[in-house]
């Protein structure tokens, strides 16, 4: 008696949003993104499934002497999925061509921690920033605090800056936390 009240515990507590990753076949990230949007648009199940992301990053190349940026995945062979765990989106998910597996112990998907979705610069904690590229800046934190600079780079994914340093007598860039900042007025 005790495991059926259980159960019924279970289906009715509430669905929480949490941040799962999938693992896909090598190169089939943007296919796997598109083909699951596609399945939660045609379902009506946004409210579910809010939101699919292959993280990316901008890398610098130079080839030929000219510099280029380019776009690289920043996880390859892996897609991040926001949404409400249960069999309908666990079976529309796991079903979709590409997909190998979720990320966890046998067919149990396990989400991320709060921690690794900071880390991972995703999710919905941007903070108001009213910094520019070329602001000068102090920096009030950590091992080159009191330092000032210039804002060269800005990322709120990851909400970082590149801010140009003068160490030992050479302008060198250095990514740092927006909280370790403030600007110079």
């Amino acid at each position: 008696m005790s495991e059926e009240i259980n159960k019924s515990e279970e289906i009715n507590a509430p669905a929480e949003l949490r941040w799962y990753v999938v693992h896909t076949y090598s190169g089939y990230e943007n296919k796997v993104k598109a083909n699951i949007e596609k399945t939660v648009e045609n379902r009506g199940m946004q409210h579910l499934i809010p939101e699919v992301s292959v993280p990316l990053q901008d890398r610098v190349e130079i080839k030929d002497g000219q510099k280029k940026v380019v776009q690289q995945k920043v996880f390859p062979g892996y897609v991040l999925l926001h949404m409400i765990m249960n069999d309908e989106t666990w079976y529309i998910v796991r079903n979709t061509r590409g997909v190998t597996s979720f990320v966890g112990p046998g067919s149990k998907p396990v989400p991320l921690t709060d921690a690794e979705v900071y880390a991972m610069g995703i999710g919905n904690q941007v903070e108001a920033f009213d910094f520019a590229v070329g602001d000068a800046v102090r920096v009030v934190s950590g091992p080159f605090a009191d330092s000032t600079g210039l804002i060269q780079e800005i990322n709120t994914n990851k909400q970082t800056v590149v801010v140009s340093l003068s160490i030992f007598g050479r302008e060198t860039p250095l990514t740092i936390d927006f909280a370790q900042i403030d600007k110079i007025s």
